[in-house]
């Protein structure tokens, strides 16, 4: 059997033991004894691939807990200040000597007698990497990073009073689902108004940032950031016009169910208007679901769901809450958001959420529970690079164990009508979240590639959400915050371009989550064989090895939607 004990950090055989990185100085000796190295035969070069593993493993797990720790409290001065130090004074300097160890390996005698097969997915990755570095690139990366910081510091200072209580955006967010339909309207409208206070400030953001991101393209010899994005992702499986057909295959597929859903709700709430702060109050007029009290009750619940579906699993979390790596509650001052961030020295990951009791919370966790499962599962791989899987695999990880675990969801549900109430609605979510991530992912093609005012982007995410919206929802009188809408998704500021992944992994994940359905413990196993790959496979090697397709045709999405639906009717 499977088992995750708490462990302890590996030994170390390049880097000092003790090393407390405090300055750039401290670790430059280890970039030039790599470059200097002299490789003499196939079995040097591994080791020094394994030694540059090591050094990579130690830095990314530094900037890791600085990035977590200013997270958690973005209020404290030193600890954003100890990120940015990383960002600025430690980044930088690195990249340069990772451009130039990446040719020492391309350029070595040796390459050649490499495992082909263990390494190749390894080797294309660094060729791409090679091929679109510019040293004048580095200093743009870092103004970026820094400017990207602001979007999280921006968006944490967002408050609303609701009963005389000040409150995060998040937790206001709770009283959307309120049974009292003038309370949501005025939830609603204090938030909208709260986010028209920094529009402009966000606009200005992110013309910046855009500017910045074009340049860096044109720097590397594309003609766009979203060419440049495909390459340096290492988007080697699929294209610009698959991305497109898969926008196309949601609004035909996707988009007339998500309608017949808020047809449905409309009629049962009796409503004349279908307004924005109707869409995620219970239809019937119930309460919010609640299924967990607090953080503490949240992980217990979440590792007792995941041991019924494998004790490993189970005991994945478990370790993590021995170790605190995991925070959950949301609080003033927290930066927004939720995440598993990889740890890979220690190989135990950390989860950061922002709780405040919702079903959505309950899901999140399990999301991102599925993220810890996959870092359990990579952690043994030999270099850091075969731990660092693309989106499409990491998300599959993820969304498959939302849908998963809701066998085990009694854990917070009791009562056997809250417990159908609460998969329903995720059946029903999974489906709505697809046309968000067409939008935001069809909006990003547009914005690098078409020049553009902040009044014309505006203009364009219109015509978007005509396409990929529901048309049930009227936004009459809301229609300023329709057009900023998308200015809530961080991932336009923070990680660009990362998003259709969820897209695709979400149905990879629908079709896992068919596969449990008929295989049971099989499926299972299959999903575990498959993360453990990390990226030493192709991601359609991946997906084949759980048992699925990586597939997004218009054929396919139909299929996966009919079998949702089939679901909804059981």
């Amino acid at each position: 059997m499977l088992t995750a004990d708490i462990p302890t950090r590996p030994k170390r055989h390049f880097i000092d033991e003790d090393l407390e990185v405090k300055s750039w100085s401290q670790i430059e000796n280890y970039f030039q004894s790599l470059l200097d190295a002299n490789i003499k035969s196939v079995s040097d070069l591994e080791q020094w691939m394994l030694n540059r593993s090591e050094l990579e493993s130690v830095l990314e797990e530094e900037q890791a807990w600085r990035y977590i720790k200013m997270n958690i409290d973005t209020r404290d001065e030193e600890l954003s200040k100890a990120f940015h130090f990383w960002v600025t004074e430690i980044s930088p300097k690195v990249a340069p000597y990772s451009h130039k160890l990446n040719v020492k390996v391309s350029e070595s005698p040796f390459l050649k007698e490499l495992d082909q097969e263990k390494y190749h997915i390894y080797l294309r990755g660094l060729h791409k990497t090679i091929e679109i570095f510019r040293e004048e690139n580095i200093p743009l990366f870092t103004e970026m990073e820094t400017k990207q910081q602001e979007y999280g510091a921006i968006a944490a200072k967002m408050t609303v009073e609701v009963d005389g209580e000040k409150m995060t955006m998040q937790k206001a967010a709770q009283f959307l689902k309120d049974t009292d339909r003038s309370k949501r309207q005025k939830v609603y409208e204090k938030m909208s108004q709260r986010r028209a206070e920094d529009v402009e400030k966000l606009d200005v953001l992110f013309d910046d940032l855009i500017a910045l991101r074009q340049q860096i393209a044109k720097n590397s010899g594309f003609d766009n950031y979203r060419d440049y994005m495909f390459a340096a992702m290492g988007r080697f499986d699929y294209t610009p016009e698959d991305c497109s057909d898969f926008h196309t295959a949601i609004e035909k597929e996707i988009v007339p169910i998500i309608e017949s859903f808020d047809a449905g709700r409309k009629n049962k709430m009796k409503l004349e208007a279908y307004k924005p702060w109707d869409t995620s109050v219970d239809a019937e007029g119930k309460a919010p679901l609640k299924p967990f009290e607090g953080g503490e009750d949240l992980i217990d619940k979440s590792i007792r769901c995941f041991e019924r579906l494998s004790p490993y699993y189970g005991q994945c979390l478990s370790t993590m809450k021995a170790m605190k790596h995991i925070d959950l509650v949301s609080k003033e001052g927290k930066a927004p958001g939720g995440f598993n961030y990889p740890l890979y020295e220690i190989g135990v990951p950390f989860i950061y959420m922002n709780a405040v009791g919702s079903q959505r919370d309950l899901v999140t966790m399990v999301h991102e529970g599925g993220h810890a499962i996959h870092s359990f599962l990579s952690r043994d791989l030999d270099l850091c690079d075969f731990k660092s899987t693309p989106s499409e695999v990491a998300e599959l990880a993820s969304m498959s164990m939302e849908l998963i675990s809701m066998d085990t969801w009694d854990e917070f549900y009791s009562n056997e009508d809250e417990l159908v109430r609460a998969k329903t609605e995720q059946m029903q979510k999974v489906l709505e979240g697809l046309p968000w991530i067409a939008a935001i992912d069809k909006f990003q093609h547009w914005i690098y590639t078409t020049p553009h005012t902040a009044e014309e982007r505006r203009a364009e995410w219109k015509n978007i959400m005509q396409k990929l919206g529901s048309s049930i929802v009227d936004w009459d009188g809301q229609e300023d915050a329709l057009l900023n809408l998308w200015q809530k998704q961080l991932h336009l500021y923070e990680v660009p371009f990362y998003y259709i992944e969820y897209g695709m992994a979400q149905l990879g994940a629908i079709a896992m989550w068919r596969s449990y359905k008929q295989l049971g413990k099989e499926a299972l196993s299959n999903y575990d064989e498959a993360l453990k790959l990390g990226y030493t496979k192709s991601i359609g090697e991946i997906y084949q090895t759980a048992g699925i397709e990586f597939n997004f045709s218009q054929a396919y999405v139909n299929e996966l939607a009919d079998f949702i639906k089939a679901q909804l009717n059981r």
